[in-house]
This record gives C-alpha cells, structure tokens and sequence, in this order.
C-alpha cells in the first residue's frame, strides 16, 4: 500500500537514514521505533509529501487516503469542540455537493451528455462520503469525543477555551472521524488519561485501515502492533512481532552481531599477521598479495554503539518510620469561580507503610493528584488529618513542578542551587547518569524540552537521600527506554513509592497496594495493579485506571 525504496534521508550533514525500505500493508498496525532524533517523525512527512526524499522513492496508490496526527496542532478557536471535528476534512462540502448534485439529476432540462458526467461525478462523491462514514457524522463524532474524555457539554464549548492537550484530543477526533486507508499517528497518547488510551486502543483494533505509530507506552504497541520499523544509527530494521518480541530480538541480534564482529577480528588478525611476517619474501609473494585482496574486499562487521539511556543509583535514605503516610475523613473541597463548590473526595482514610508501593487510580479528574499534594503539602484539605510519619523525607515530581525550574539558569546552574554543598564532580556525574554530558549540561532551561526538564527534575530529586518518592505522571515525556530505567530505579529503590500514572506496564511491574478514587470515595486494596484489574474484572466492575 505504502512503500519507502531505498529511501535516503540527511538532515543537514547528518544522514537519518540511508537505503531505507519497509512496506505498509493493507490492514497492518506498525509500530515506528527509535530514539528521540533517530528520524521517526521524519519518516511520517516525507509519507505525508512534506518533505522529499534525498535518494530513492515512496510509492503509494493514487487515491489513497492518509491520515496524519501530529503534536504540531493548528489554530482552533471560534467554533464548539463537535463542530471543530464535524469540520475534519473535506466532508462538509461534499455533503453539500451531493445535495446540488441530486438538485441538478431532477432537471427535465439536463442534456444526455451532461447528465452522464453529474452521474458519474455523483458516484465518486458518494463513494468517497460512504467510505468516510459520512451519513453518521455526528454520532461517531460525539463517540469519538465521548471516548477521548469529552462531556456532552464540553461538546458545545468554544473549542478555543480549552487547553493544549485537550486539543490535542480534538485533533485527534478529527483524523478519527476521517476514516482514512492508512493512519499516521505520532504520539497518540500523549496527553491521554489511561481511561482514554483504552478506548482509543479498543478503537484502533476495530479499525480496518492500517495503522503506523510512534508511542511511548509500551503496553499500547504490545496491544496493537504486529510489526515493529526501527529507525537508529542511519538504518531502518524491521521486526515481525510486537514491541516485547522487538525488545528480545533485537538483543539477541545484537549478541550474534557481536560474536561475529568477535570472529572477524580474529581472522582479520591472523591474515594480517601472515601478511606483516611474509611481506618481504619473495617466495611468499603470491600468498601476500591474495590474502592483501581479500582482505579489501572483506566488508567489515560494525557493532552499533548502544542507544544512551539514563542509569542511576539512590543515595542511602535514611530509615523513616513504619507507618509514613496516615490520614482519616480526609475531605477536598475547591471554590469554582461562580461561588459553587466542587466536593474532590470525602472522608477518605488511607495508611501507607513503608516500602509499600502504591498506585493512586481514578477517572481523569477524581483527585488523585489532589490526594498527593496535599501529602507534599502543596495544598491543604478542608477537612479531616494526614499525618507524615517521623523521620520521613519525601521527593515530589509532578508536571506542574516542572515550572519551579528557573528558565534563565543553566542545567548545572539549577541542580547545583539545589545542593550547594555538592562538588561540581558530583553534579556532573548526577547530571552524566541523566544523559547530560559535556556542553549539554551548559544548555538553558529555557530551551529544554518537556522530557529533557522531567529528566532535570528527577536529577535534583536524586540530589538528596529521599526514603519517600512521591510520583506525579513521571513518565509523561519519556522515551520507552528512559521509562524502562527509571522503572528499574524505582524497583531498586529502598523506600517508599505513591505514584499516579497513565502507564499501565509501568504500574503492573511495582505497585503493591491500589488506592482508587472513584466518587468522592477511596478505597484501598492491598494488591498488586494486575491483582487489581483482574479482581474488579471477576466482579463485572470498571476498574479505576
């Protein structure tokens, strides 16, 4: 369906890809993989004709229909949310063109000939208007909204007066609602609450087209993909199988590359070793002067230097008490800007022991972040105790708390206000384990990107012996691989961990105790996730993700 031959790719002097091909097919759900900067949204314009090819060619039908969601959003304002997607596409004027189309098929007036071409003119629009699910517009425009976390009534807001990410899901809607043959989808759940990325999950494998996706989260591409395009080093490798069987491939393709580098050089060794001792005999000229040729028509094996990913280890935490977190009859209530009041969640009793981990869950909107900072003291509840136990020293990251990073320092400049007494060997070594090295930790925090501020604020958290993680949406920005390593700090953590967070496979590998917010009301359940949603699942419930 579609096709990159032998695609060439430079970005400047840096060649992204060379010699690239790989095939979309009818039908398939590909995940697109490799580290940030590799080229992955790259591959996404030059299929969508924003950019061209340096060698090579992509083929592709010729009434193909490509949908494209991207993190770059258009200008939306002026019109509600369901009219902005109602607005996808070309749909709305080909409605009206049928309309005129029919209006003009009852002219008594209308020549054979031209009757002819408003048929035929008439066939194609209806095809194209049917194929796009046209004669349901609205319902599956305001199934689509409903599923990505829109109320009927936020439906008929001005789309303009919503947040970025929550356009983001407009936009999203919109390439939905279009149907297209093959779906480009660059980051789809960025943005999403876990609620919304199993419905759109759900979505997409009923979904006929073919699918190609970058994402973070990996459970979502284990869910859906059946293939796996690798873009890394200047090469694209594709794998048959899900993002798990990609992870295992690839490590064992690079243990066989390895060992066959590891043969080559010794036999490249030995030849040379010939050549270097018979080099000046005569008698031996022969012999030299074959294994010379052979060695230059030897294509050398190259081992890939692995894709960086941060690695760290904690600082010894002091030893807290055993009960670090107990509240009773906590209640939130916030003051809207009309005067009502929004009751979050009541009476709610929880007890957090140390070492627990613990996976906060609820609909988007239930309080969960709520619930933490008013454990971190960010804010108070109105009613009811939350007592931090002695001796506890805790380490707050939420997306919010990115903003207390000062966008006039430099990276180093802000760890090191953070932990004066700290060397400069220490804090470049902190920031080393962060994947900032050499000029980049000169960098402004002004000029970061969202990851790169989260990766600089789990850097200052690190800077001090904390024995309590408290843990906001800390994977939002992350790579799969950034993920995968933090993960593997915080199993090796020796403290105690209360987490909110979208990513499933995340809270699957830690969580020992759930705290679900659903109603104004929490329940605990002395489990691990997986535990969890199997036990909800047996009793016909939802589980609160």
């Amino acid at each position: 369906m579609v096709a990159f031959n032998s695609v060439t790719k430079q970005q400047g002097s840096r060649i992204l890809f060379s010699q690239a091909s790989f095939q979309i097919n009818p039908g398939e759900k590909i995940g697109l993989v490799g580290p940030n900067g590799a080229g992955k949204t790259t591959v996404f314009r030059l299929i969508m004709s924003e950019e061209s090819v340096d060698q090579g060619t992509i083929s592709k039908p010729d009434k193909i229909r490509i949908g494209y969601f991207s993190q770059n959003i258009e200008e939306m304002k002026g019109r509600s949310v369901l009219q902005e997607v109602l607005s996808a596409g070309n749909l709305e004027s080909i409605k009206n063109e049928i309309a005129k189309l029919e209006e003009k098929l009852q002219d008594p007036e209308l020549g054979e000939d031209e009757m002819m071409r408003v048929v035929e003119r008439y066939g194609d629009l209806q095809g194209e208007f049917e194929s796009m699910g046209g004669y349901d517009l609205d319902s599956r425009a305001q199934e689509i909204l409903g599923g990505l976390g829109f109320s009927k009534e936020d439906m008929q807001i001005d789309v303009g007066k919503f947040s970025g990410g929550w356009k983001m899901r407009v936009s999203l809607s919109k390439i939905l609602l279009l149907l297209p043959d093959v779906l480009l989808m660059d980051e789809p759940t960025n943005h999403l609450d876990v609620e919304s990325i199993v419905w759109l999950e759900e979505w997409l494998k009923e979904f006929k087209g073919s699918v190609l996706m970058t994402s973070h989260d990996r459970e979502f591409m284990n869910r859906l993909v059946t293939k796996i395009v690798e873009v890394s080093q200047g090469t694209m490798t594709t794998y048959g199988g899900d993002y798990d069987f990609y992870d295992r491939e690839k490590a064992i393709r690079r243990e066989q590359l390895i060992a066959a580098a590891a043969r080559q050089d010794d036999m490249l060794a030995k030849e040379e070793e010939f050549i270097a001792r018979f080099a000046a005999r005569a008698s031996h000229a022969a012999q030299v002067q074959s294994r010379v040729k052979k060695l230059e028509k030897i294509d050398r094996i190259e081992v890939p230097i692995e894709d960086k990913a941060m690695a760290f280890e904690w600082p010894a935490p002091p030893r807290g008490g055993d009960e670090v977190v107990k509240f009773q009859n906590l209640t939130k209530v916030y003051k809207l800007d009309d005067g009502r009041e929004k009751q979050v969640f009541a009476n709610a009793t929880g007890l957090v022991k140390r070492q627990d981990r613990v996976a906060v869950v609820g609909i988007n909107g239930a309080g969960k972040s709520t619930l933490l900072k008013i454990i971190t003291n960010q804010t108070d509840s109105t009613a009811g105790s939350c007592n931090v136990g002695p001796s506890i020293e805790y380490g707050y990251f939420s997306q919010n708390s990115l903003d207390v990073l000062d966008p006039k320092k430099t990276i180093v400049q802000e760890v090191e206000g953070r932990v004066p007494n700290a060397t400069l060997g220490f804090i470049r070594n902190l920031l080393g384990s962060f994947l900032f090295s050499g000029e980049e930790v000169e960098k402004k925090i002004s000029v970061l990107s969202g990851g790169e501020k989260s990766r600089v604020l789990l850097a200052c958290i690190l800077s001090h012996p904390v024995n309590f993680l408290v843990l906001d949406e800390p994977t939002n920005h992350l790579d799969i691989k950034s993920r995968e390593v933090l993960l593997n700090a915080i199993k090796t953590f020796p403290g105690t961990v209360m987490m909110v967070s979208h990513d499933r496979f995340f809270l699957k590998e830690i969580t020992t105790k759930v705290f679900e917010i659903d109603k104004s009301q929490l329940t605990t359940y002395d489990m691990t996730y997986s535990e969890y949603l199997d036990f909800k699942k047996s009793r016909g419930e939802t589980a609160a993700r």
